[in-house]
């Protein structure tokens, strides 16, 4: 069996494990010379192969192999994110143009109100909005099991933050499986919030500064600075970024910035025994439960799964 041959079986073979359907965070397709094809995130690309994230692990694609890579128009271009109002299926907001790096200390100030405390009566966590209309991203495992949840905003007034709580607080959609969940503060007092925009995990690269903004051990809006130390960490067949940013219990469902003030990842765990290695959720992996939160929509009926099963079509009489 030659390279070709032997690459194509070895795709086939992760094909079929899923049932012939590759469910992905990316939509970059790559057109192979035995007229099959890969649908994914294109994570490297090399004069000599492609690496692609198929969603629970990544392969290696040997040019000689490809026919054609076809790479999905960004976000911005389809008009998610734009200024205003969301459109489409998407609730969260990308810049509209290339943003310049500024300080820490500088852009702290400007997505402080944005990031969120997550209170329930078994603990807490962090979060962050995404949208002026309350919509928030936390970690699933967060607010797990939890049906009374409490979300602590701080707005800035004459130069400090003043702490407001909300308790109409909705589970609109979870991934326990990508420990996402999304919510929304329903209060009939609640304003305009701040949002952050969200940025793209394939314009990362390793030793790239970052800074995580959260509430370890309770210690609420604390800041702490780092490293992309690797943008491809597999744990358990997924992909995590793995960063120096002290991360600890409390930061769990903050997000992770670069230093234009967007959100590249969703911070969500550490190695105990050791320091500065923290991980978090790629922000792609964020968009792609956004724009398909129909289907982790929250099941009153089933509040433990985190799938929406459809009715089935009513037959003829």
């Amino acid at each position: 069996m030659n390279n070709i041959a032997g690459m194509s079986f070895r795709i086939a073979i992760l094909l079929a494990l899923i049932g012939g359907i590759t469910v992905v965070f990316g939509l970059d397709r790559v057109e192979l010379k035995d007229g099959s094809a890969v649908i994914g995130s294109v994570l490297a690309d090399t004069e000599e192969r492609l690496v692609v994230d198929i969603g629970y692990t990544a392969i290696i694609i040997p040019r000689d192999a490809i026919v054609e890579l076809k790479r999905d128009e960004p976000a911005a271009e389809q008009g998610v994110g734009i200024e205003g109002e969301a459109v489409g299926t998407a609730l969260y907001h990308v810049a509209g143009e290339e943003l310049a790096e500024r300080p820490v200390q500088e852009l702290v100030k400007t997505v402080g109100e944005a990031v969120v405390l997550v209170r329930t009566p078994a603990g807490l966590g962090s979060g962050f909005l995404v949208n002026e209309e309350g919509y928030l991203i936390t970690n699933f495992h967060v607010i797990e099991g939890e049906s009374r949840i409490f979300v602590e905003v701080f707005f800035r007034e004459e130069g400090a933050l003043e702490r407001r709580t909300f308790k109409e607080v909705r589970i609109m959609a979870m991934n326990k499986f990508a420990d996402l969940a999304l919510l929304k503060i329903e209060d009939e007092d609640a304003p305009e919030f701040t949002y952050v925009v969200l940025g793209e995990t394939e314009k990362l690269s390793a030793g790239e500064r970052v800074f995580a903004v959260g509430s370890p051990m309770g210690l609420e809006r604390t800041v702490t600075e780092g490293i992309i130390s690797t943008k491809a960490r597999a744990i358990e067949g997924a992909l995590f970024l793995q960063t120096t940013a002290q991360i600890n219990p409390g930061n769990s469902g903050g997000p992770l910035f670069n230093l234009k003030g967007e959100v590249v990842g969703v911070t969500n765990m550490k190695v105990l025994m050791g320091e500065g290695l923290g991980f978090a959720i790629p922000v792609d992996k964020v968009k792609y439960f956004l724009e398909h939160r129909d289907a982790f929509a929250y099941d009153n009926n089933n509040p433990n799964n985190p799938y929406k099963y459809l009715p089935p079509p009513m037959g003829k009489e």
